[in-house]
């Protein structure tokens, strides 16, 4: 079947190739030079960082997706951070995440008596919650609400605890507020608030110490290269340079696209971009509600002259008061005043990725998703963010800076994220599973959405688990095609 893929995005690419192994003929159209997305790089000259995601979870996931999909592993050099990640505080403590279990008890004696218990409680719960709630939710597409709508589903919402919010839960486990954030904070990994997000979303930071933190050598980006050389080599046509302007459709079908002002015919339409953004290619299609974009990032890049010498390549300098952070961020829609700062150094296990002897360091601040902040002119706030960071973990930063990059919200929407958000739509109750865009979202017969603002969410792994369940939904929709008319 002849089929377009809009976007080259990690769903795009593991879609086709999964459907390239079903004999479809596919053509993937990408309005930049190169395919990749957000899951991309950025540099210069010598220094080149991961440009969007940089914690890679669910690795056992992300692993098997791969296999199923014909990737040799072996080009795949996934490296287990224990250390997981550092909290720092303004007071001076910090606090340690840790993969090895005993390692983490200690910690949290050693800072919070007493709370050793409550951490393997946690574990405990969670460990049920993550198999439920992968069954239920993850493992499963909505197209058919019916399919949500069930007894034994409501009954594992209930179980769950899904009418909580993440920050809500935590406090169930952890006296301590530290605690609390520290496991609740992990929300804005994926862009929502911990006291907005349901407490599904608790997930990911038992992941974190079930599965691990990792990181891919060479930075997640080149994961790109082996798919799209994977891809190549099974005949897959990539359209760089290409912006597609409008979808074509007659009666319930689509029948085509219309790009760089020329039209071009499909039996079979998927679009990767940001869901919502959809509508600037079906002018005629109503949507049916007003969605809510995820947090957006300011992020700094920077090329170092010098390797920072940790036993971390996370850290996450914690503000004062990370709850009046987040409601700026969620509800006022304003930056920040004291900002929390997540730092990536991978330098410190990866030298490929400066010149010898030199680094590179990444600063995210969570901010709105708003056009409204003058994001022109946002430099002494950047200068405050290093000096905060060469107070606080990286001593003399700004003599060691060789190469320096800024990326706002309007650059993120200039990309073409919905309101500059960085994580697709916000994981919010009622843009989460059956109330998320599913894999057809449309009555049209041929046409497919796959990408974080669609079901099961965002993260790489949630992708590519979303372009999996796009891929079975397409082949059971052929199979029965094929029943009927035989």
């Amino acid at each position: 079947m002849k089929t377009a893929i809009i976007g080259s995005g990690i769903g795009s690419l593991i879609t086709a190739l999964y459907l390239s192994k079903h004999g479809y003929e596919i053509t993937i159209f990408e309005k930049e030079k190169e395919a990749g997305g957000r899951l991309s790089f950025i540099g210069n000259g010598e220094y080149k960082i991961d440009r969007g995601p940089t914690i890679v979870l669910l690795p056992e996931m992300l692993k098997e997706i791969l296999t199923e999909v014909g990737i040799d592993l072996d080009k795949i050099d996934l490296v287990r951070c224990d250390p997981l990640y550092r909290l720092q505080y303004k007071d001076g403590r910090s606090f340690t995440k840790w993969s090895d279990l005993t390692e983490q008890v200690a910690e949290i004696e050693a800072n919070f008596p007493g709370e050793g218990n409550n951490f393997h409680q946690y574990l405990r719960d969670m460990e049920y919650n993550f198999t439920e709630g992968k069954k239920a939710f993850l493992d499963r597409e909505f197209v058919n609400k019916r399919d949500f709508w069930n007894v034994p589903n409501l009954q594992t919402l209930w179980k769950l605890k899904a009418y909580q919010t993440v920050k809500n839960q935590a406090k169930q486990y952890f006296r301590h507020p530290i605690l609390q954030e520290a496991f609740s904070f992990q929300t804005l990994y994926i862009g929502g608030a911990p006291f907005r997000s349901p407490a599904l979303y608790s997930l990911v930071p038992f992941s974190e110490h079930f599965h691990g933190v990792w990181y891919v050598k060479g930075g997640y980006a080149s994961l790109v290269s082996i798919l799209v050389e994977e891809l190549h080599a099974r005949g897959v046509k990539f359209c760089f340079d290409t912006k597609v302007e409008e979808i074509l459709v007659e009666g319930k079908r689509s029948t085509g696209l219309v790009a760089n002002s020329q039209q071009l015919d499909f039996e079979q339409i998927i679009y990767n971009g940001d869901f919502p953004q959809i509508k600037e290619l079906l002018p005629n299609v109503k949507m049916k509600k007003q969605f809510v974009a995820s947090s957006g990032c300011l992020l700094i890049y920077l090329g170092l002259s010098k390797i920072y010498e940790n036993d971390v390549i996370h850290q996450f300098f914690m503000s004062e008061n990370l709850q009046k952070h987040m409601e700026e961020v969620f509800v006022h829609k304003r930056l920040p005043e004291d900002p929390a700062v997540y730092t990536f150094h991978p330098s410190i296990i990866d030298a490929s990725l400066a010149p010898i002897g030199h680094g590179v360091l990444y600063a995210l601040v969570p901010v709105p998703a708003s056009l409204d902040i003058d994001w022109e002119n946002i430099d002494t706030y950047v200068d405050k963010i290093i000096g905060e960071l060469e107070e606080r973990g990286f001593p003399n930063l700004r003599d060691h800076i060789t190469w320096k990059e800024i990326r706002t919200p309007k650059d993120s929407y200039v990309d073409g994220l919905y309101q500059g958000g960085s994580f697709g739509i916000a994981p919010t109750l009622t843009q989460s599973g059956v109330f998320r865009p599913q894999v057809k979202p449309f009555e049209y017969e041929n046409l497919y959405v796959v990408g974080a603002s669609v079901h099961p969410g965002g993260g790489v792994p949630i992708v590519m688990q979303g372009a999996k369940l796009l891929v079975n939904h397409i082949l059971t929709e052929r199979n029965k095609h094929y029943e009927q008319i035989t």
